[in-house]
């Protein structure tokens, strides 16, 4: 059965093009032979007319076959921009070559006038029925007619080549309901000119007033060369407007010649830290890595699974992911098989505080590094289970370092948190513990006394496990841990909490007007724990530079404002009180630790408190046998006489 032939749309617009084009070639010639004998027809001598009548016919097809060459119907011409115009140019200039030729050798020699004129009103009316169609779209849509949907009005900031791109895909794209109406761009050369009819009016100090005098809607910033210093000062400004604000994520989109509005992210509230991305030099860290089996804990996790996606960029021999929550281990599973098909990887499913389940899995794998970020992190929550934070951040922490040390791990890196400095909750006091656990294994193993560790194993790893002679000299693991602060947009971090109630139109809440934190985004703390596992000498804390605090409340309202919105207008805020064991600020030194400074300036050394690990590894078996037995009434008084520095809020 045939198919039948579907008119579409564009067809009827070619045929209508080819229609115009025929009138318009025949009729400019004839045009100029009339305007060269004076408006006179009957002054026209008729061997000049019937040459003209003669060539037409043969005119029209070469002309119809020669724009159909220079695709003249093909062409979206609502869209119309050099290209269109070179060839429509191109293609007429070379008619105007096979009318002289044509009508010359075959017909008659016409005057030299007809031959220019002809040319000229030709290019005349086949550029202008085309971009005719163009303008009065243009003409319609800034006045706005026969537009249903509202069309928000857009200011870009960035006239340069960004700029001009982001214009022109903004009026090409039908889906997109936004209208160009200023620009602002900091070079006084470019002020009070125009782009595609957009005018530039300045520069930012001009920002407010513009968003105001040309009820702007959305601010898109188009500036990917900008600073990240210069890029927080625009959209500190911006912020003010209560315009939904869109940004350009960086320079690579620009070189790759990605740039639409497609491309455009929602500000992000890292945008406004001000400081550039920390990008340590990971050469190293991709000798340290490269060929070996790596393991890590807790791998999907926030920091967990960031942690996953670098270490595959480095080529182990074999990445093992180790998990307790299967739902995020897929997760980063379907992830990494699918950027790293070559990837030897393994996910597993278990609990740190299952001794079995670590020793299988060491013994099976031997894994020569281990990054250990397993742990209960939620203040609040370990505020209410205190035993728990023990059981899995604490004694989860011991047993996966002995199952380490006893099946040749060469390197352990504990992630560990600036609210182990001074806990004031059960939570930073059981992640002390553990940065206490690191040291005391590596001060043993500096003894050649690993033999004295003691098997901390409950009824739940089984009997059987008791008592077994290990290699001992052979226990050269060098135990490590890496202390850093809050990172941007974390599981239970505060920015996603924040949006959300956004989102739901409010309140936003806020433990204290005063509250601090140090931040810094995912991959900027994994580069840098990568790094800080190579330098590891055994029993260090390394603490990395998280650049100055940032006020909750200040951050809260920077929010709502990059949401197009007014903090305590459209959206509430509220103060809700320090929660349990809660600080108003966090420290990333204890006073009795001094710091060591590395290769690398945004990473340190704290020097160890000293205690006595004897009577530290003894505390630490009564403290797990109060966690097991749940005895939540004497966990805190436990806690603290091991952790001195623990002062319960």
């Amino acid at each position: 059965m045939k198919k039948k032939f579907h008119f579409e749309p564009w067809h009827r617009i070619a045929v209508l093009l080819l229609f115009l084009d025929v009138l318009s070639v025949n009729l400019s010639y004839f045009t100029a032979l009339w305007l060269r004998f004076d408006l006179h027809y009957s002054s026209i001598p008729q061997n000049y007319l019937s040459a003209w009548m003669k060539f037409t016919p043969i005119y029209t097809v070469v002309c119809v076959v020669v724009f159909w060459l220079f695709r003249l119907y093909h062409s979206l011409w609502r869209y119309a921009s050099y290209d269109e115009l070179a060839r429509a140019v191109v293609s007429c200039l070379i008619t105007a070559a096979a009318h002289l030729l044509g009508i010359t050798l075959l017909f008659a020699r016409m005057p030299a006038s007809y031959h220019l004129i002809g040319a000229l009103l030709q290019l005349i009316c086949v550029i202008g029925f085309r971009f005719a169609y163009r303008f009065l779209l243009l003409i319609r849509e800034r006045r706005g007619g026969g537009e249903k949907t509202r069309r928000s009005n857009v200011m870009i900031i960035g006239a340069g080549a960004a700029g001009q791109m982001i214009l022109r895909d903004i009026r090409k794209t039908e889906s997109v309901h936004d209208r160009v109406v200023c620009m602002i761009d900091d070079d006084p050369n470019k002020w009070n000119r125009y782009i595609d009819g957009v005018p530039i009016i300045g520069g930012r100090d001009d920002i407010l007033s513009a968003a105001d005098k040309y009820s702007v809607d959305k601010i898109y910033l188009a500036i990917p060369s900008a600073t990240a210093e210069a890029r927080r000062d625009i959209l500190n400004i911006c912020k003010e407007t209560g315009c939904e604000l869109k940004n350009l994520p960086g320079l690579y989109q620009f070189v790759l010649g990605d740039i639409s509005v497609s491309s455009m992210k929602n500000v992000a509230i890292e945008d406004l830290l001000g400081r550039e991305p920390i990008r340590p030099d990971m050469e190293e860290v991709f000798r340290f890595i490269s060929g070996k089996v790596v393991m890590v804990t807790g791998g999907g996790g926030s920091i967990g699974s960031e942690l996953c996606r670098q270490i595959a960029e480095h080529s182990p021999k074999q990445l093992i992911i180790f998990d307790i929550y299967e739902n995020n281990a897929y997760a980063i599973q379907l992830e990494l098989k699918k950027k790293y098909p070559d990837l030897d990887l393994v996910v597993l499913i278990g609990s740190v505080r299952d001794s079995r389940r670590m020793f299988g899995v060491f013994r099976t794998y031997r894994p020569e590094i281990v990054y250990h970020a397993a742990a209960h992190k939620h203040v609040p929550l370990m505020e209410d289970s205190p035993c728990e934070a023990i059981k899995n951040n604490a004694i989860g922490t011991y047993k996966t370092a002995y199952a380490a040390m006893v099946h040749g791990t060469k390197r352990f890196v504990l992630i560990s948190t600036d609210k182990a400095v001074n806990p004031t909750n059960v939570m930073g006091a059981s992640k002390r513990l553990c940065e206490m656990i690191i040291q005391s294994f590596a001060s043993k193993i500096k003894e050649g006394r690993a033999n004295e560790l003691p098997q901390l194993f409950t009824h739940e790893d089984g009997t059987n496990m008791k008592h077994k002679v290990y290699d001992w000299e052979n226990c050269k693991t060098e135990f490590v841990a890496v202390r850093f602060g809050n990172v941007l947009g974390s599981n239970g971090s505060v920015i996603p909490i924040f949006r959300r109630q956004i989102e739901e139109g409010g309140p936003v809440t806020v433990t204290h007007p005063d509250i601090v934190r140090y931040f810094m985004t995912i991959p900027e703390a994994v580069r840098l724990v990568l790094q800080a596992g190579t330098y590891a000498g055994g029993g260090e804390i390394f603490v990395l530079d998280m650049g100055s605090p940032v006020k909750i409340d200040t951050l809260a309202r920077n929010l709502i404002k990059l949401s197009g919105l007014k903090p305590d207008v459209d959206i509430r805020i509220e103060y809700t009180g320090l929660r349990p064991g809660e600080k108003l600020f966090e420290e990333k030194l204890m006073a009795e630790e001094g710091l060591r400074r590395t290769e690398n300036d945004l990473i340190h050394i704290g020097n160890p408190i000293p205690f006595d690990t004897d009577v530290f590894l003894g505390k630490l078996g009564e403290l797990m046998e109060t966690a097991y037995a749940n005895r939540e009434d004497e966990i805190r008084d436990r806690i603290g006489e091991i952790v001195s520095t623990y002062h319960p809020a």
